[in-house]
């Protein structure tokens, strides 16, 4: 006898919108020391996964950082894992964890979009887990660290001088095996392009490298463990990297799922090394941390970081969503193309968005996992807005809008009715208040 799955709860759609009014709970500012207090009931999870609907809205970051202060002030996650470059995000770490100026700020995100990963709002949360580390024993500060695989040319030289301090033989070698990438350290999609058009593959130097590092494993740990750990994951990132850009042209299903699989396993590496008892909070985008297999990413053959974790850790991994409805955002008219500050447009009618509005609270947090009778009511499609580093209003449905079933894509949904965007920073632009008086020179 085939088992049918039951249909979705029939409801109005005003009374799902009462039903959404009923079952949230109303947030104060962000600023207020009680803001995080409603995110508690996640604290048993080992990885919290923290999304946000753009790339570039000031209070999705800042909201983030005060959900996860709580979570490591009192319940003793070790771990922020943010969609960012492995080397770069490494500067972030260094200095929260190891006492180093803020170098990251004028030397670190210079990639487009720099805006993304160096803001005021990073710098905040920065200066805090700093503040945080000073006082624990060195084992026991909480890491900052990078999940994304864009970094392919910064990638390979931390590699090559990690070597060229711990064994320059070694170090001949891995030059003389990533030199078929140098070319192309600085438009790597290029790479990918020639490969495409039949030119010779990069990926066995790049595969011999990594397995060449970690057959001295042993004898490189002695040195300096940590060390080879950021060596060994820069590597790491390397050989995913020369398969993300020669994938790029076989189709984006492809490119993505290694993307997001590169992100998974990084999270896991990561959770392994920190011991028993690591939990994380991950910070990416809603398309990667919503579960894709309940949204039509998911129907188009996609997966992402937040399905793997779920099926992974099952209830130890708790998916947050957020959403707003008008505003402002940082973003681009198109790639490597300037940052701007945008006007978001008011949701569409068809959209989640329009029924979080509709329940009429500016700042709520609702949550369903546990709630059988709001996840039956939300277990439909519904249009979904995503705005990343581009956001286009004049094509927005075409452009930044999905199906998404949105009871099995989120645990939950942060919801800020009216945003503003990020604001960034650069050498020129940093705020006193984030950075030692000494910096650049030192503590």
């Amino acid at each position: 006898m085939i088992q049918s799955h039951p249909r979705p709860l029939e409801v109005t759609e005003e009374q799902l919108i009462e039903l959404l009014r009923l079952s949230a709970t109303v947030l104060p500012d962000i600023d207020d020391p009680e803001f995080a207090d409603a995110f508690e009931q996640f604290a048993d999870a080992r990885v919290v996964l923290i999304g946000e609907a753009s790339h570039g809205t000031s209070e999705f970051y800042r909201a983030r950082a005060a959900i996860t202060r709580r979570l490591i002030e009192r319940h003793g996650f070790t771990i922020v894992a943010a969609e960012a470059d492995w080397p770069d995000a490494a500067k972030i770490d260094r200095y929260v964890r190891q006492h180093q100026p803020p170098a990251w700020v004028e030397e670190g995100f210079k990639r487009f979009p720099t805006w993304m990963w160096r803001n005021q709002e990073v710098a905040d949360f920065a200066r805090w887990l700093r503040d945080h580390n000073d006082g624990l024993a060195a084992e026991q500060r909480v890491e900052f660290r990078g999940l994304d695989v864009y970094s392919l040319g910064a990638s390979i030289q931390e590699v090559l001088g990690y070597l060229d301090r711990v064994d320059p033989d070694a170090a001949a070698t891995a030059r003389r095996r990533y030199g078929c990438l140098s070319p192309w350290h600085d438009e790597p999609a290029i790479y990918g392009r020639n490969v495409m058009r039949g030119e010779p593959s990069c990926e066995a130097a790049v595969v011999e490298q990594l397995r060449a590092l970690l057959a001295q494993r042993l004898e490189y740990m002695k040195k300096d463990g940590s060390s080879f750990f950021n060596a060994e994951q820069n590597a790491r990132v390397v050989l995913a990297a020369e398969q993300y850009y020669r994938a790029m042209y076989q189709g984006s299903t492809e490119s993505w799922n290694l993307r997001d699989r590169h992100m998974f396993d990084t999270l896991q590496t990561l959770l392994a090394h920190r011991g028993d008892g690591a939990k994380a909070v991950v910070w990416a985008h809603n398309s990667h941390i919503g579960n894709a297999a309940s949204t039509s990413m998911g129907w188009g053959g996609e997966f992402n970081i937040g399905e793997l974790c779920r099926t992974a850790f099952g209830r130890d991994a708790v998916l947050i969503g957020m959403g707003t409805d008008r505003g402002e955002v940082a973003a681009a008219d198109n790639w490597d193309e300037p940052m701007q500050v945008k006007q978001v447009r008011p949701s569409r009618p068809d959209s989640w968005e329009q029924l979080f509005l509709r329940a009429g609270l500016p700042a709520s947090l609702t949550m369903w996992r546990d709630n059988p009778q709001l996840r039956e009511a939300l277990a439909r499609p519904r249009l979904e807005r995503a705005i990343g580093v581009i956001y286009r209003p004049a094509t927005e449905r075409q452009s930044h809008y999905f199906q998404a079933i949105l009871s099995e894509q989120f645990d939950a949904l942060l919801w800020l009715e009216q945003t503003h965007a990020v604001k960034p920073i650069g050498p020129q632009q940093i705020d006193e208040e984030s950075v030692p008086d000494t910096y650049p020179f030192g503590e």
